[in-house]
């Protein structure tokens, strides 16, 4: 019985710890990329924050050409799927905009600030539609943001990068020219910004 018990303290002492799961990503469209990306930074599990382009025909589009190629502004999130998931990041994107337009968002307008999910396989596709259902129903109206196959992810340009951390009080006079924040509040309520600590 001694014996049997070492055998299993010992064999214990060689088990791997449960590896941490591997970074996913989501790609999605919310309007300006420097709002989007300054959102999901204050959500808790997402790791990363790029701005770019995606959805369009042309390849390396760049901020003076990205919307005649027919690409939105779009952000990548980077995210640890043991603190946040992917179909918790959706919610956050709808709550953080105004899905229901489908023109625009605030005072930007045309399909290049249009919302969208870029689902980047089949089970992201599935939860971000069975999202969309949900906001639906919270709004008792329809919701707009298509939900898209895989696109290729073009990075903007370094200005763009972390621009509200960089450019605090530019950011804050657009935002708050922009409307986004009386918007987002008037539509969702109580629920707006769901998910962000902000």
């Amino acid at each position: 019985m001694l014996r049997l018990a070492v055998g299993i303290a010992v064999s214990c002492l060689f088990l791997s710890p449960a590896q941490a799961a591997e970074p996913q990503y989501a790609i999605f469209a919310g309007g300006c990329f420097w709002c989007v990306e300054s959102d999901f930074d204050d959500v808790s599990g997402v790791l990363e924050t790029i701005s770019g382009y995606a959805g369009g025909k042309t390849e390396n589009p760049t901020y003076a050409d990205y919307a005649k190629g027919g690409h939105r502004e779009v952000v990548r999130i980077k995210f640890d799927p043991d603190k946040v998931s992917y179909a918790e990041l959706v919610g956050v994107l709808f709550h953080t905009t105004d899905p229901t337009d489908g023109g625009g968002q605030f005072c930007d307008r045309g399909f290049s600030y249009t919302t969208a999910i870029y689902a980047l396989t089949e089970p992201q596709a599935m939860q971000a539609k069975a999202e969309k259902i949900k906001a639906e129903a919270e709004l008792g109206r329809p919701i707009a943001t298509p939900v898209e196959g895989p696109a290729t992810f073009w990075p903007a340009e370094d200005r763009h990068q972390d621009f509200a951390a960089r450019n605090p009080i530019r950011y804050w006079y657009y935002r708050n020219g922009c409307g986004r924040n009386r918007a987002v509040e008037a539509l969702w309520g109580e629920r707006a910004y769901a998910g962000v600590s902000h």
